[in-house]
């Protein structure tokens, strides 16, 4: 529903806006994130970045600031990218063929006679009458998924990553040998030094350097291993973090398990767990999708309120639970907390031109009064609006419009009980998703929000006061939460009061608050230690 936008990476920074609207996928990737591959409505392929290595394909080692031709791919139909760490890429095309370029100290890129691969090659060996479906890359291994339903591997197998008994490494691609042949494997996901894949019937499997990953009392194992705490439990997708992994399934239900020094498991601590547990989300909402990166710490999700959380190492700070965020799409959450900002798989940018048109189109139809059949007046300002809107929209306008024959055929509505700001905030958040409203107004669109019953609204407005919390307000904030029961907000507040509680106490508002409001704070923060000396 969502598109990222590509001014979120730095490394774009420098491109044309004419050659940016010709981008139809990209990936960034490297320890820095100074390293992309770009793929145009064209078909033509462009590195641009650092190149360490030759990972850029184009032909040399050199850095570049802007757009290199990558002749191996152009026309190809590149389909995805995937791009390890040591670092090596490879690229799936539309018939199924796979590419690898980069590094190749471990014979990652699964060519066997390429020492560097400073241009893209095609990987043959055991693949070349196959469809290959999913790629993905570790730091130095890789793997493959054919259309019938097989995993091949290559590379690094010091941790039994290639799922082979032999621990030496793979110069070219490996059938990896499960232990039943009952189904067909679905998806596959690489950590570091780890490999899963799930089976058609939603089983898990893992191999490798687990670190936690696999409940097995060994540090490595190079057989695919069942993670037998998930039997009972269709799992759809799994990805893995620096040394975790998180599962996701098909009813939407996320359960994580590994290394938690940074929280990166949502579990609301910090430590290891061998078997998988269910992360509790703050509502108990369907998630969509979720993603890890495998250069840091870091977990994000959405639910089907579209709605996304962070946890784990974000921009430096421990996260222990999923935290809701702004923003609309997963690559935009690892854009902005993630360190390095790199993506976890290759952007679409704008897949569906006329889903983006239609999204553009209703934006800015609002308060358009050439195609409006509604004016809504607030304060003696009008909003020109449409029914058919509305009603989608919002259940409060459907059940007015549906109930109340006679407003069918008004063409005028009066509001009188909120300000105009905000009802036009309200009324533009209908049409485009977003929120432009003052911080001084938060608490009065919440109250509008409350009124209409729209929950997505108001749990958008608690996280956007809670954000906004600040030594001048947090007070007014803090009573208004108590009035409300926003017991969410009523606790960022009272912890933020805590942290200043210095400063908060001889604000001229501190003793404006009512009697019983007073006599429960200090008594709460006394029991919290505030004033211990």
């Amino acid at each position: 529903m969502f598109h990222s936008n590509l001014k979120n990476w730095q490394i774009f920074n420098t491109l044309e806006p004419t050659f940016i609207s010709q981008i139809h996928m990209a990936i960034v990737y490297g320890d820095l994130a100074n390293e992309a591959l770009i793929v145009t409505k064209n078909g033509m392929v462009y590195g641009l970045g650092r190149n360490v290595s030759g990972c850029l394909g184009t032909g040399d080692t050199e850095s570049t600031l802007y757009p290199k031709k990558i002749d191996e791919l152009c026309e190809k139909g590149i389909k995805t990218f995937a791009c390890g760490k040591s670092p090596h890429c490879l690229a799936l095309t539309e018939e199924g063929e796979v590419y690898s370029w980069g590094s190749n100290s471990c014979y990652q890129l699964g060519n066997a006679n390429v020492n560097k691969g400073l241009v893209p090659s095609p990987v043959e060996f055991n693949l070349h009458d196959k469809v290959v479906i999913q790629i993905a890359c570790g730091y130095r291994h890789s793997l493959a998924l054919t259309d019938d339903g097989k995993v091949y591997a290559w590379g690094d197998n010091n941790f039994g990553q290639i799922g082979s008994n032999i621990m030496t490494n793979q110069n070219a691609p490996l059938e990896v040998i499960f232990p039943s042949d009952e189904e067909k494997v679905t998806s596959i996901s690489c950590g570091p030094y780890s490999s899963m894949a799930i089976t058609e019937g939603g089983r898990v499997y893992g191999w490798g350097c687990h670190n936690g990953l696999l409940k097995t009392e060994y540090k490595s194992n190079p057989k695919p291993t069942k993670i037998r705490t998930l039997l009972g439990i269709a799992i759809g997708k799994v990805v893995c973090g620096y040394s975790y992994t998180l599962a996701l399934s098909k009813e939407g239900v996320l359960y994580a398990w590994g290394e938690n020094n940074f929280g990166q498991l949502g579990l609301g601590h910090k430590e290891n767990t061998l078997i998988p547990v269910k992360v509790v989300f703050p509502e108990v909402e369907k998630i969509l999708d979720m993603a890890a990166s495998h250069y840091e710490h870091i977990s994000v999700a959405i639910n089907r309120c579209h709605e996304v959380f962070i946890w784990g190492r974000c921009l430096g700070q421990i996260v222990t639970v999923p935290t809701v965020t702004h923003l609309e799409c997963l690559h935009d959450a690892l854009a902005c907390y993630a360190p390095p900002r790199i993506m976890h798989e290759s952007l679409i940018v704008n897949s569906e031109e006329e889903s983006a048109n239609l999204v553009d189109s209703i934006r800015e139809a609002f308060d358009d009064a050439n195609t409006s059949d509604l004016v809504v007046e607030v304060q003696g300002e009008l909003i020109y609006v449409h029914k058919a809107i509305l009603k989608i929209r919002c259940r409060y306008f459907k059940t007015m419009f549906e109930t109340v024959s006679a407003e069918d055929n008004q063409s005028v509505i009066n509001e009188n009980h909120f300000s105009y700001e905000v009802y036009k905030a309200f009324l533009e958040y209908l049409y485009t998703d977003e929120i432009d409203v003052s911080s001084n107004n938060f608490l009065e669109l919440l109250n509008l929000a409350t009124a209409y019953s729209e929950n997505h609204l108001r749990k958008r407005c608690v996280q956007m006061m809670k954000n906004n919390i600040t030594l001048n307000n947090v007070l007014f904030l803090y009573n208004a939460a108590i009035e409300n029961n926003i017991k969410e907000l009523e606790e960022s507040c009272f912890k933020f009061t805590l942290r200043h509680v210095t400063a908060v106490v001889r604000t001229p508002e501190f003793f404006e608050l009512n009697k019983n409001t007073l006599i429960a704070f200090i008594t709460k923060a006394a029991q919290d230690g505030a004033f211990k000396t």
